[in-house]
């Protein structure tokens, strides 16, 4: 059975330099929002959802591109959803209940970096796949 994630992605910045939201997970490494869509529940919702559960923020859906892949880890159907927040500093920190409660660092990544060393590996591909989106 196929489990569907949801994946909102936010982006900061001109086109040339492109930074997107990603937080240091304590135990895991380097990671984007993500969540397990809810039975029944809209992938918009969910998106968005998961967004104020992990990173503490209200968003509206952006005019991105949104799109569904297999290719992020087997057995999961990963929904990106673009969306939009106010300004965020450049770095804060928000507490998440999930998994018994993790403090999460939150950071800009320059998109054309590409993932670095301590990203955890599906992650390393969500995010080459947001790269490949971008105009």
């Amino acid at each position: 059975m196929l489990v569907e994630k949801v994946c909102p992605y936010v982006l900061r910045g001109p086109r040339d330099s492109l930074e997107i939201l990603a937080f240091k997970h304590p135990l895991a490494g380097c990671q984007l929002v993500k969540g397990t869509l809810e039975p029944g529940e809209r992938v918009v919702d969910g998106a968005l959802r998961e967004l104020a559960e992990e990173a503490g923020l209200v968003g509206t859906v952006g005019s991105g591109v949104s799109w569904s892949s297999l290719n992020i880890a087997d057995g999961q159907l990963w929904h990106f959803v673009p969306v939009d927040v106010p300004p965020q500093p450049d770095h804060f920190a928000f507490f998440c209940a999930d998994d018994g409660g993790h403090r999460f660092a939150f950071r800009w990544w320059p998109l054309r970096d590409g993932p670095g060393p301590d990203w955890h590996e599906i992650y390393r591909r969500a995010l080459n796949e947001i790269r490949a989106r971008q105009p």
